[in-house]
């Protein structure tokens, strides 16, 4: 998606400006631009592909001798790539230049109205639009300016505005997009970001920029205005992530990195919110026996991954809370008139927490009167801070556009909230509940297992073996289906193989049909009591001549006969698996990708956050 940089103190800013775009690398672009201003001046300079192409252009920077600027990298929406849609887009009078992330809804209607006042564009974009508009609106007074602009702009946006008039300052206005302001006061300089990791070399305190807010930022301070332009208070955070959490610290890939992550980050996840007597603390989210008594259900939200794991929380937290649980893409939940009210609890996953459709979701749940509850990594985010409770993942920086560690740290959170409730409501026995939480204390550690050198090598022989596949079936049972959606979603999104997911007990119902010599389908055997279900749909496979790959719990290692290949996983409780075989199935797309050799953390077409529609 598309990211912004912003800096203004003592240094030559074009130089900063390129390091913080490459930092942003990961969100996926076609182009980028910088724009910087110097003595009354603003020189733009942008180019369609890789930061390396800006690099040419300016000479590395050094080519722009000013000491504030803005920069962008941008994922084509309106318009196609090309030096001319890239940002910065500057006014015809060269006063203004502007960078922004979102979609301006009525720019056709803005655009109208400036080209008929005399406006010449020169993009394809709705970006355009905010420059000629702040040019139309200026009088002297920025501050005045951007509160009569936000006015006339409908849809979502994060902008960071250049003014010849005001030497030292960037500004900056946001609504439904993340947008951060980071403070270096010990060096005078401060920055505008659309992610921390733009800005985390140079500090690590930040602001967020609240809905319809203003920013005007300069070396030696930032002034925060509401929406009528009135002074507003804004405290800094601290970001405990350091630099090299953002890099690949080694690792040829961040994905594989992440994969290695993993049992940090679920660590992390459980291990602090169970206490030394075996309960579970959410953070401070109060769920009483009263309140779990009047549920007539759950609805979980999320899209891609998120929602994948979702559905593996709704079959833990039917199976041991015994509460109906309905999950459903965000994209579609916002369009189908939900029915919800305060007898539903409304759980909501992002990774990012700025998922445009789960925003949505979320704010559709929250004014029907369904309490909501977010479950998100980033913290501070739109998610984050909108929804009546959070639990964060703690996973740390996901830097690959394929998420990982993001989605097996949303799986563990969902576990937490199920037990809690189960334990509440008088569900779940106190056995059951104990093995179960014994079981999420070591599942870090049977992550750890999984990526031992010894099984890595197993999996890279097996997916040299299988990478040359066109196409590929994952099927499960149960738990097991909702962790074959996520296989599949791994495998496609980054090797580009066609891949597909099935419950098991549909094969016959049609794609079966598919299944011929040699097609590879990937089977997840991890629920025992699904067993013989499973063997006879494997024989269905094999039957056809069909390739058997095995996911299997060591209870379930005898699958091995039917299969041909078989991938056993740690010893581990049947409503733990999912978690497990989550981790093996991303190591086996991960490999497939590399011996394919794909751009696995930045796959064609795809964005780590989709802040739109």
């Amino acid at each position: 998606m598309c990211g912004i940089i912003g800096y203004t103190g003592g240094a030559q800013a074009a130089p900063k400006l390129l390091n913080g775009l490459k930092r942003l690398d990961y969100r996926g672009y076609d182009s980028s631009g910088i724009a910087v201003l110097e003595r009354g001046k603003i020189t733009v300079v942008k180019a369609e592909g890789k930061v390396a192409v800006l690099d040419k252009k300016t000479d590395f920077g050094n080519a722009l001798r000013g000491t504030v600027g803005i920069g962008h990298t941008r994922w084509a929406t309106h318009g196609a790539p090309s030096d001319a849609n890239a940002h910065p887009h500057a006014s015809n009078d060269g006063r203004f230049a502007i960078v922004h992330n979102g979609i301006i809804e009525n720019f056709f209607e803005l655009k109208q109205t400036l080209a008929a006042s005399g406006c010449v564009f020169s993009s394809e974009t709705d970006s355009e639009v905010i420059v000629h508009l702040i040019e139309t609106l200026y009088n002297g007074d920025m501050l005045a300016t951007l509160v009569k602009a936000e006015r006339e702009l409908k849809g979502s946006y994060a902008v960071g505005i250049l003014c010849a008039d005001a030497p030292n300052t960037i500004y900056a206005i946001r609504k439904d997009n993340p947008l951060m302001i980071g403070i270096n006061g010990k060096n005078g300089e401060n920055f505008i970001a659309s992610d921390v990791a733009a800005a985390l070399e140079y500090t690590h305190e930040f602001v967020l920029l609240g809905d319809g807010e203003i920013a005007a930022v300069s070396p030696a301070e930032v002034a925060f205005y509401d929406a009528d332009g009135k002074p507003i208070t804004k405290e800094p955070y601290t970001v405990k992530w350091n630099i090299e959490q953002a890099e690949k610290g080694g690792y040829p890939h961040f994905m594989i990195k992440e994969i290695h992550e993993q049992p940090r980050a679920l660590t992390d996840t459980v291990r602090q919110r169970i206490k030394r007597d075996g309960s579970i603390d959410l953070d401070g989210i109060e769920l009483t026996p009263e309140y779990i008594a009047s549920l007539d259900g759950i609805d979980i939200i999320g899209c891609g991954s998120a929602y994948h794991a979702g559905i593996v929380g709704k079959y833990f937290i039917e199976k041991h809370a015994r509460i109906r649980v309905n999950c459903e893409l965000a994209s579609e939940y916002i369009y189908s008139d939900p029915i919800t009210g305060a007898n539903r609890l409304t759980l909501i996953i992002s990774q990012s927490g700025e998922t445009a459709d789960t925003l949505a979701a979320l704010r559709l749940a929250k004014k029907r009167g369904s309490r909501t509850i977010a479950v998100v990594n980033v913290v501070e985010s739109a998610i984050a801070r909108e929804a009546d409770g959070v639990l964060y993942t703690h996973a740390g920086p996901e830097i690959a556009v394929a998420t990982t560690k993001g989605y097996t740290t949303q799986i563990a959170a969902l576990y937490l909230i199920g037990l809690k409730a189960a334990r509440i409501k008088g569900a779940i026995t106190n056995e059951r509940y104990s093995a179960l939480i014994k079981e999420l204390l070591s599942v870090s550690d049977k992550v750890s297992a999984m990526l031992a050198p010894a099984e890595i090598e197993q999996m890279l022989a097996l997916a040299k073996k299988y990478s040359k596949n066109h196409c590929a079936f994952f099927i499960g049972r149960g738990a097991d289906y909702a962790a074959s959606l996520e296989g599949a979603l791994k495998l496609k999104e980054i090797s580009y193989i066609h891949a597909e997911a099935y419950a098991a007990g549909e094969l016959k119902h049609g794609t079966i049909s598919l299944i011929e010599e040699g097609t590879v389908t990937l089977a997840l055997v991890t629920q025992s009591a699904l067993y013989p279900k499973m063997e006879s749909n494997i024989k269905s496979v094999s039957s056809r001549k069909g390739t058997v790959i095995a996911v299997a719990s060591p209870e379930n290692a005898k699958i091995s006969s039917a299969s041909d290949k078989v991938i056993i996983l740690p010893e581990c409780d049947d409503d733990i698996a999912p978690i497990l075989a989550a981790v093996a199935l991303q190591l086996f797309a991960y490999y497939v990708a590399d011996c394919r050799k794909c751009d696995i953390d930045k796959p064609r077409n795809l964005a780590k956050s989709v802040t739109v529609e």
